[in-house]
């Protein structure tokens, strides 16, 4: 079975996730936001959490499916883990948060 690997910029905005959650909405609804959100990731290489592949005009290879109210965008890594390569929410702008988290 694959290994869950948060990358550099996924792990930023995953924290910031849980920061701006607690802050917001309490700790309690903070953790279960996040457990949903691995629990999601869990079933990425089982295929029960249904990802599309990230679309050719980006140019880059990869896939992505939505949790709630956040994007989140992954790829195949050279061993065969997923690396989770960030986490956007709804309201950002796509395109330039993405460019900048795939290092484009």
């Amino acid at each position: 079975m694959a290994q869950i690997r948060l990358q550099e910029a996924a792990s930023w905005r995953f924290d910031e996730i849980y920061r701006y959650t607690r802050d917001r909405w309490g700790t309690e609804q903070a953790d279960r936001y996040i457990n949903g959100l691995f629990e999601a990731f869990d079933g990425i290489d089982s295929h029960q959490t249904h990802s599309k592949p990230i679309p050719a005009d980006f140019g880059i290879e990869g896939y992505f499916f939505r949790y709630e109210r956040h994007f989140v965008y992954w790829r195949r890594l050279w061993n065969g883990d997923i690396g989770i390569v960030t986490l956007l929410h709804e309201r950002m702008h796509q395109i330039d948060r993405f460019r900048d988290d795939f290092g484009l």
